[in-house]
């Protein structure tokens, strides 16, 4: 980089929640920063809500039109005054064409890039239409999802995967509360995408039944989030991560890269070209079916020091290669030379 960038970050970062430790929103703020750019940050929902005379469930099914006006107003003030060389459009949600719209005329001279973390892009025809207004999209999904956005129109697709923040995520030494066999963290399935996943559905009901297993988010379990969330990782001897769609190429939620940030020793559900992420048995293990799921925990609990040093290998491999300042490296070559320098780079245009 020659000189340092002015970059106009848009996200839900979710102030008013303690998840908003943990957003990968944050961790590329912290990345950028950490080059020597500048950032002027915007959370665009936590602005509509300052308007918006309803909340929780209802906010996004009731949000007025001048809400959403009136975020646009703020943003293009700023964006005006900023001058910024990128906004990077960090999430889709809670944006419409009109909010793409207002981006453009405010700063003309801009790279807009969009990023997304969501399955099934060819279900929401919104988010296509923003992400056909951005130069750029970065996806943390290649294979057919990334295929949708360049059908759609994109000029440049590329896949970004999930950052870790090594500065808070990394290995407690925890209280008893915290120590289980197995956890698993997040939601059962997802009502919005239908029952997509019955192996996901069938393991994770199995774990919730079981004794000295952890459940966090699904079948009316808590979640757990803030630095809980590490202290749940790092107490536990195996971590399950399955996402709710297993065959498209280089997807992983992030829950795996939490887990891995922790030092969990990590069970995962193979996907397709995983292996330019992270290598088995070098840094977890992947699985294919629930049988061979259960045989591995077995063998790992017999098998301590295997599996820590297979969960080490992983931590210091994520805080190595994924860590904010890389990752944030890797987001500014996809967007200005078109290419980056990873075993997953992946880029359509």
């Amino acid at each position: 980089m020659s000189r340092a960038k002015r970059i106009f970050l848009v996200a839900d970062f979710k102030d008013e929640f303690v998840r908003s430790m943990h957003l990968q929103s944050r961790m590329m703020l912290k990345g950028l920063v950490a080059l020597g750019h500048d950032v002027q940050r915007f959370s665009y929902r936590n602005i509509q809500t300052q308007f918006n005379p309803f909340s929780g469930r209802h906010f996004r099914r009731f949000m007025p039109k001048f809400a959403k006006r009136h975020a646009n107003e703020l943003m293009a003030c700023q964006l005006k005054a900023y001058y910024p060389d990128i906004v990077f459009v960090f999430t889709m949600k809670y944006l419409d064409e009109e909010t793409m719209e207002t981006i453009r005329r405010a700063a003309p001279q801009a790279v807009i890039v969009g990023r997304d973390e969501d399955p099934f892009p060819e279900r929401n025809h919104a988010r296509l239409a923003i992400a056909k207004a951005c130069d750029c999209v970065l996806n943390t999904s290649a294979g057919r999802f990334l295929q949708t956005y360049k059908d759609a129109g994109v000029k440049r697709c590329a896949f970004l995967p999930n950052l870790c923040d090594p500065d808070i995520q990394h290995h407690y030494n925890v209280d008893p509360k915290w120590k289980a066999d197995i956890i698993f963290t997040g939601k059962h399935k997802h009502a919005r995408l239908g029952d997509v996943n019955d192996q996901r559905y069938e393991l994770v009901e199995k774990l919730h039944s079981m004794p000295n297993m952890r459940v966090y988010g699904a079948f009316d379990a808590p979640r757990v989030e803030g630095l809980d969330y590490f202290f749940a990782l790092s107490g536990a001897t195996i971590t399950l991560s399955m996402n709710i769609i297993n065959d498209v190429e280089l997807y992983h939620s992030d829950r795996l890269i939490n887990s891995l940030a922790c030092g969990a020793f990590v069970l995962a559900k193979r996907i397709p070209k995983t292996q330019l992420l992270y290598e088995d048995p070098k840094h977890l293990r992947y699985f294919e079916s629930n049988e061979e799921f259960f045989g591995m925990v077995d063998y790992y609990h017999q098998h301590g020091d295997e599996r820590q040093a297979i969960a080490r290998a992983g931590m210091e491999f994520v805080h190595e290669h994924y860590n904010p300042r890389v990752m944030a490296q890797h987001a500014l070559d996809l967007i200005e030379k078109g290419s980056c320098d990873a075993p997953w780079n992946t880029v359509l245009s």
